[in-house]
């Protein structure tokens, strides 16, 4: 028993050195720039132009593939799926299953997600619609609205199922993932003891409750399975938008759901870097084989396609959507409540940092087995990991700290052919990046949805012009949740982030 109990210390260690790697790295790259300025601040000024010149690789890569993925957005969106669908054979069989959590939104919110389903094109005999909520947030009154829903929509789809998700079950934390994880293992029991599904023949979609699918998204999501290789070892990944309310956000949200979108799209293109993010799609046999979602982590959305890599030893991909799904920018009464649930929801988003220790845990075990390769396991590791690093590091460095030591530098330094044209080749780099920031631009305004009537046309100019927000939106909303987030998990314990949920309406 000795033993056991401390190689069960020795785990516990080894995974919390594994969550402090990313914060340590994060804040070491902090002190080393400022200490560096003050003690070095030639080698910091060398440093800086290396790293601009970096960034501006970056940013044609991003203008590169958004474009790319903006194209195969605008041909896949007037794509008749469901035509291409049934003409292959044995359609018919395939179901979807929908997953659409919520905790405490309104009777209004629920009825347009469950709109936008019924405006599918995809025949909705072949639906299933699992409406999950939880107990915590009123039994009875999420039991209200779940009875108005089914007596909107209980006949439209093939089966309505409302599910509560008891409060303080063993080993979860409240949030989205241990909700779907009750939901899914519920959802098996029907499955299996009524339905007779094979499983193979499910697809699954777990949305946010605001999540409107495009008329055509099931449609090509089926035609993708259909026509793929391997259906069941692969998620489907859709463009995500966040236009729902979008004419009605404020400026500085606007500019960070639009930096998401376009994150999301240029990812899209190359998908052997992209995890599942926010809905999506996947196959209900994967989600069997891994027992469904975890229930003790924050991010389910991206966790769930590692356990299928892991699952089937690196045998799990994902596949790029471009037909859209369209959700909600954050909703608050107050403009400064709207900046307070932005920041939160991306530190949320920032938590997905909790897959590096993750990864190195279990890639560690596989290490062993070598079921999957050196190369992939590292591939992965520094995808995710210059990924975070990135997020926290890249719009303090550029913007704030590599100004420092141009005023630091003193006597021979400062004459320095370097250190004088500093300041001239940092201003060119930077406005060479604004292309970056003008293809951005044009392209949020390609992608916003139909002007409210009651909207004026000046607000087009609005839309445009609020991209000089994005250096502020990049460390505001960016750079110090994520390093919050990093921090967080370094120092763990009482510090560890919860599951927040984004306010999806005004009241």
């Amino acid at each position: 028993m000795a033993v056991s109990n401390e190689s069960q210390v020795s785990a516990i260690g080894r995974w919390r050195i594994y969550e402090m790697i990313p914060g340590l790295i994060t804040w070491s790259t902090f002190i080393f720039a400022i200490a560096l300025s003050f003690i070095r601040p030639l080698w910091v000024i060398y440093f800086i132009i290396i790293f601009d010149l970096y960034w501006l690789f970056r940013v044609s890569y991003f203008v590169f593939y958004i474009l790319l993925s903006w194209q195969n957005y605008r041909r896949d969106r007037n794509v008749d799926w469901q035509a291409s669908v049934e003409s292959l054979p044995n359609w018919r069989r395939m179901y979807h299953c929908i997953f659409l959590p919520t905790y405490n939104e309104s009777l209004e919110v629920l009825q347009r997600t469950l709109r936008s389903l019924a405006e599918s094109r995809y025949p909705h005999d072949r639906m299933i619609v699992v409406l999950t909520g939880e107990e915590r947030a009123g039994r009875e009154k999420f039991l209200a609205k779940a009875e108005a829903v089914r007596a909107e929509f209980g006949a439209t789809f093939f089966k309505l199922i409302i599910i509560s998700h008891p409060a303080n079950l063993p080993d979860e934390i409240p949030g989205k993932g241990s909700n779907i994880n009750y939901a899914g293992h519920e959802v098996k029991k029907i499955i299996d003891g009524e339905l007779h599904i094979p499983y193979a023949d499910i697809i699954v979609s777990s949305f946010d409750i605001d999540t409107r699918a495009h008329p055509q998204y099931f449609s090509c999501v089926t035609y993708k399975y259909l026509t793929h290789p391997h259906p069941t070892r692969t998620s489907y990944q859709p463009i995500a938008l966040y236009n729902n309310n979008m004419w009605e956000s404020d400026a500085i949200l606007r500019v960070a759901a639009f930096g998401t979108t376009f994150w999301l799209m240029t990812d899209l293109m190359r998908p052997e870097r992209l995890f599942t993010f926010s809905s999506h799609s996947m196959s209900w046999q994967m989600l069997v084989d891994v027992d469904f979602w975890e229930k003790d982590i924050v991010t389910e959305d991206s966790r769930i396609f590692l356990q299928g890599f892991l699952r089937y030893d690196g045998d799990y991909t994902v596949t790029p959507i471009f037909v859209p799904v369209s959700m909600n920018t954050v909703a608050t009464d107050t403009w400064w409540q709207g900046l307070k649930a932005l920041y939160q929801q991306q530190r949320r988003w920032a938590w997905g940092v909790e897959h590096i220790p993750y990864m190195m845990w279990h890639f560690r075990q596989k290490r062993a087995d070598k079921k999957i390769s050196w190369s992939t396991r590292v591939r992965y590791l520094w995808n995710l990991g210059e990924g975070m690093y990135s997020w926290a590091t890249v719009p303090i460095l550029i913007t704030i700290l590599g100004r420092l030591p141009l005023y630091l530098a003193e006597g021979a330094e400062k004459a320095t052919v370097v250190a004088q044209n500093a300041p001239f080749v940092l201003q060119w780099l930077m406005t060479l990046a604004m292309a970056g920031i003008f293809i951005s631009g044009l392209l949020s305004l390609a992608l916003l949805p139909p002007r409210p009537q009651q909207t004026l046309h000046l607000k087009y100019l609005i839309m445009a012009l609020q991209w000089v927000l994005l250096p502020v939106t990049l460390i505001l909303f960016g750079s110090i949740p994520a390093t919050d987030a990093q921090t967080r998990l370094m120092l763990g314990g009482k510090f560890r982030l919860g599951f927040w949920v984004s306010p999806k309406e005004r009241s």
